[in-house]
C-alpha cells in the first residue's frame, strides 16, 4: 500500500477505549513515548485491533506547530 505520510513508525496499542461511535487508542512507540489516535468504531472492528497488537502509525498532520523551549 502507497501513503502520502512520510512520518511512519511502528508501536504497541496498549489500550483502546471504545465509545458508540468514536474509539481512542493508546501506543507505544519505540523512544517509550506513549501517543494517541481517535478512529471511527467501524474502523476499529474491520481492523480487529486489539490490546497487545503491533502496528504501524502513519502520522500526517494538518499543523504542526513548533514551539520554543523556555
Amino acid at each position: 500500500m502507497k501513503v502520502g505520510a512520510r512520518n511512519q513508525l511502528k508501536g504497541k496499542v496498549t489500550e483502546i477505549k471504545r465509545g458508540d461511535v468514536m474509539a481512542q487508542i493508546k501506543l507505544v512507540i519505540p523512544a517509550e513515548s506513549v501517543m494517541g489516535s481517535v478512529i471511527t468504531v467501524e474502523s476499529l472492528d474491520e481492523m480487529d485491533l486489539q490490546v497487545g497488537d503491533e502496528i504501524e502509525l502513519f502520522v500526517k498532520a494538518v499543523n504542526v506547530l513548533p514551539v520554543k523551549a523556555e
